[in-house]
């Protein structure tokens, strides 16, 4: 049986999209304290499907998927922009295509908007009206107000009218911020992403017998299988290690691995690779973050997707996205890998010299290519030690020379040197995890 966190959320979700959603209302309807009907809520807003706006309150929202994740809702842009709703709450949950910005004649202005589009403009009544009139919701910038036959219109239609004390350029800016960080967390991959699902996963019960897991072996070819009860609560984990020298007859819940290494969906593929790493482990279970088993992910379905990542177009830069693509590579079959790299200003601190994180990540970059292009696989980085650091420049460039040290199967010692016009600059020392490509 779910318990009443899991039934609130399911209740949440049951809303129409745009219905408004109080803590009151909740606790009332489910029978249960305002504490519990709130950490509800906030995990509904986490799970994007209800969006809390100040003075307006939390509203049921679309949930978006993954490849329209870019798109914000007006809810999302109140608060990304600390504005506020004069008209058209009931539209709050609508999600908008594009944004026009309103610095031209009124006419010119009307041949660029259309429904699902924001207006950013001043105060320019006309401009709101007609906007509102061709479907589209309106941003009104500079702290500036509306008449109140705009408001009118606006609730009518179900479509937001919002103001901001912010200029329009900045506005902008804020908006198109936000759509690209939404990029970026479109590209991260989540384990929620690759899982195979609870419902195609192979399971065992606590009270089965350990022939049980000889027949799933049998069937499967797999020899580690999640053990949950009736409401798929995980208890553990059973393994062919777990049931080496023991009877068949033996309860599997005498014998199984308690407490288990999970992740939840949210989880980045990244994160559970360095997990079964350093654990040394081969799948996890995922969960819905109270030990509900939602399916497992294997250390192949990892190294699948962490493959497919680095074949992606980028869109959303992340500061290793532009680090990589600084690098130039010098290497043929008779001289060890170089990789030069030029100090841009983005990459200096206050002082104009290189800074410390970017140098780190310049160091780790380099030795990850420099295992991937000799086939040793993905680069889980253990510690890194910086004997010294000298400082340079914007604009100078710099060498970079990873050198192995000592390789085994999984674990691995390389040296990286750094150096450039004025001599050698650094000298690094990894200690590395490698996982091998399958």
């Amino acid at each position: 049986m779910a318990t009443k966190h899991e039934q609130i959320l399911s209740y949440i979700d049951s809303l129409p999209v745009g219905e408004k959603i109080s803590v009151r209302r909740i606790a009332k309807e489910m029978k249960v304290s305002e504490g519990t009907a709130y950490r509800a809520i906030k995990e509904a807003e986490n799970k994007g499907f209800v969006s809390t706006i100040e003075r307006v309150g939390t509203i049921r929202i679309e949930q978006k998927k993954k490849e329209n994740i870019e798109k914000l809702t007006y809810a999302e842009v109140v608060n990304v922009i600390d504005g506020q709703v004069l008209g058209g709450k009931a539209g709050l949950h609508k999600t908008l295509n594009k944004f026009v910005i309103g610095a031209m004649e009124l006419d010119a202005m009307m041949r660029y908007t259309a429904a699902g589009n924001l207006l950013i403009v001043g105060n320019r009544i006309n401009a709101h009206r007609q906007a509102l009139e061709a479907g589209a919701a309106v941003l009104v910038t500079g702290g500036f107000n509306t008449d109140d036959s705009i408001i009118e219109l606006a609730d009518m239609l179900e479509l937001p009218i919002l103001s901001t004390s912010y200029d329009t350029f900045t506005v902008a800016a804020m908006i198109n911020r936000a759509i690209y960080d939404q990029l970026i967390k479109k590209e991260i991959v989540l384990v929620e992403d690759i899982l195979t699902p609870a419902d195609r996963t192979v399971t065992l019960s606590p009270k089965d017998k350990l022939e049980k897991w000889y027949e799933k072996n049998y069937e499967t070819g797999h020899g580690r299988f999640p053990v949950i009860d009736q409401q798929m609560k995980i208890h553990g984990i059973l393994t062919s290690k777990d049931i080496a020298g023991h009877d068949r007859s033996v309860p599997i819940e005498k014998v199984m691995t308690k407490n288990p290494v999970t992740v939840i969906g949210k989880t980045s593929v990244a994160s559970a690779a360095q997990m079964m790493v350093w654990e040394g482990i081969e799948v996890l279970p995922v969960t819905d973050g109270h030990h509900k088993l939602i399916g497992m992910i294997s250390r192949q379905d990892v190294l699948k997707a962490l493959q497919m990542v680095q074949k992606q177009p980028q869109v959303g830069e992340k500061l290793d996205d532009i680090v990589s693509r600084g690098f130039k590579e010098e290497e043929d079959d008779k001289t060890p890998a170089v990789y030069q790299y030029e100090v841009t200003p983005q990459m200096t601190n206050q002082l104009g010299t290189i800074s410390y994180g970017v140098f780190t990540t310049i160091l780790t970059q380099a030795a990850s290519r420099f295992l991937r292009s000799r086939k040793r696989g993905e680069l889980v980085i253990e510690s890194i030690t910086i004997f010294f650091l000298k400082p340079v420049q914007m604009e100078s460039v710099i060498e970079v020379k990873p050198r192995i040290l000592e390789a085994g199967r999984k674990f691995g010692k390389m040296e990286v040197e750094v150096s450039s016009q004025s001599g050698i600059v650094s000298k690094a020392m990894l200690m590395v995890q490698l996982m091998e490509r399958s």
